[in-house]
């Protein structure tokens, strides 16, 4: 099989696992474990009042704001002003591996190297009530390191730095509350924003453990550029619509083709006494590149022509959590994408477990099933500008898999350590140690061996991949 047959599909990557929108995505460092942001458009009943930004009690956002509004001083609007930073940084260890390489892993790809993997800073202000039911906030995000390789969107600083450690905007957006329609209101973004399929998020703290899922980093929406809108149906229930430009691309040249993309679907949230939510989300349109087909150094681009305009892609995500009890957690997500133009197959569930042993110690565990049913899906982005070369149309070096089935397990633990939080007044230290076996299950050995611009398939190295991954958060 040629290059040109067998081009991985570059528009997949990983999201926050929030099933609704969240307009101020901080998070609580303190929490008892790592959870994405909460979602600040949720309750209305709290944006209604007009007087909820005329006290200082309700300015008492997330600890570890930058920002403190000075005692006894009248309080405005920009006093719920929010930043926040973190940095991560971490290793995978693979003694086994014969390319110094991951497979099957955008962020952690880098074998047996210490990374400074994020330094991401926010600035920020929750939906706040600006008078008459209607709120109003906002969320500016970027992030530099390693992990920005794979967290591009086409048109906004993309490939400006082409190193190991790059720069990207991550979130640009404005929010808005509006009564209308239903006793709840309404809730817009409008921007750049994370997607909402999948159960991973791109911030160190929104997700359980250094590694991600397959699913997380390949399969669902990524960064979007759009317009999102919450329709609050009841106390439970919220339906999500949005049309945006597609994954982390944008408009003009920068995107990918001409048709427009979005996402459907519905939230429910706090069901069964608060113990179950779930979402039920898609995203679907045409996410090929509708340029022409380029070569350079036996490599090609992922361009295919116009009829990219008219073959579709189809992301399908449900993920549901249940709490067992104060202290117990499980979490199930099951994913699929379908592409048109690809004539591909890539579906999985991904299980996982929190076990919260005390406030500072949270034991986690993920199991993972994935197939993909051509191989173009799970690749290797073996250059550091492969992942933004293929978004944009360029020519790139890669590697990938025979059509495999995927199998992972992923067990460890989430630490902040008192002995060391409790003596520093400026942010809060994690720790996340991890143990990995990643297998697959229908004898393909795509791991621990690179592929070659003669043979990006590879199929000569190992059926399994044991690796040991730890990671250290400062965030505030």
């Amino acid at each position: 099989m040629t290059a040109s047959l067998i081009l991985p599909y570059a528009a997949h990557a990983q999201t926050v696992s929030s099933p609704a929108l969240a307009t101020a995505p901080v998070v609580n460092i303190n929490a008892p474990k790592a959870t994405p942001a909460p979602d600040a458009l949720a309750d209305n009943d709290k944006l209604v009042d007009d007087d909820v930004a005329e006290t200082e009690e309700s300015l008492k956002v997330v600890q570890g704001n930058i920002f403190h509004p000075k005692a006894g001083k009248p309080l405005s609007y920009w006093d719920g002003l929010v930043g926040h930073l973190t940095v991560e940084a971490g290793i995978a260890g693979n003694p086994w591996t014969r390319s110094a390489r991951n497979f099957g892993q955008f962020y952690v790809d880098r074998a047996n190297t210490v990374t400074l993997n994020q330094i991401m800073g926010s600035l920020s202000h929750p939906v706040t009530s600006i008078g008459d039911g209607y709120g109003f906030g906002f969320n500016f995000e970027v992030m530099y390191g390693s992990d920005a390789r794979f967290d591009p969107t086409a048109g906004m600083g993309s490939g400006s730095l082409t190193g190991l450690y790059q720069w990207v905007p991550t979130q640009a957006h404005v929010d808005f509350h509006m009564p209308w329609l239903f006793k709840r209101g309404i809730d817009v973004q409008l921007g750049q924003m994370y997607g909402l399929l999948g159960s991973e998020g791109t911030p160190a703290l929104a997700r359980p453990f250094y590694t991600f899922n397959y699913a997380s980093d390949y399969i669902v929406p990524f960064q979007v550029i759009g317009i999102y809108t919450t329709l609050h149906l009841n106390k439970h229930v919220d339906w999500i619509l949005g049309i945006d430009a597609g994954n982390s691309t944008s408009f003009g040249n920068a995107g990918n083709n001409s048709r427009p993309k979005g996402t459907f679907g519905f939230a429910f949230n706090d069901l069964m006494d608060g113990k179950l939510s779930f979402h039920l989300l898609g995203h679907f349109g045409p996410q090929g590149n509708n340029g022409d087909s380029r070569a350079a150094a036996g490599w090609y681009s992922v361009g295919v022509g116009k009829i990219a305009n008219e073959k579709m892609q189809y992301n399908g995500d449900i993920l549901a959590t249940y709490k067992l009890n104060k202290k117990m957690t499980i979490t199930v997500d099951g994913t699929y994408l379908h592409d048109d133009l690809a004539r591909d197959d890539v579906y999985g569930v991904t299980s996982y477990f929190a076990y919260d042993i005390n406030p500072n110690l949270t034991f986690n565990a993920r199991g993972e099933i994935l197939r993909d049913n051509t191989g173009g899906t799970i690749a290797e982005y073996s250059s550091f500008t492969s992942f933004t070369k293929a978004l944009t149309n360029q020519p790139y070096p890669y590697y990938v898999a025979a059509p495999t089935t995927f199998g992972a397990l992923t067990v460890g633990v989430t630490y902040r350590p008192e002995f060391i939080n409790k003596h520093v007044s400026f942010g809060q230290f994690t720790f996340r140690p991890e143990v990995r076996l990643d297998k697959s299950l229908n004898g393909t050995r795509p791991f621990n061996q690179a592929g070659t611009v003669a043979n990006p398939v590879v199929n000569n190295g190992t059926s399994n991949m044991l690796w040991f991954n730890a990671d250290a958060i400062w965030a505030f």
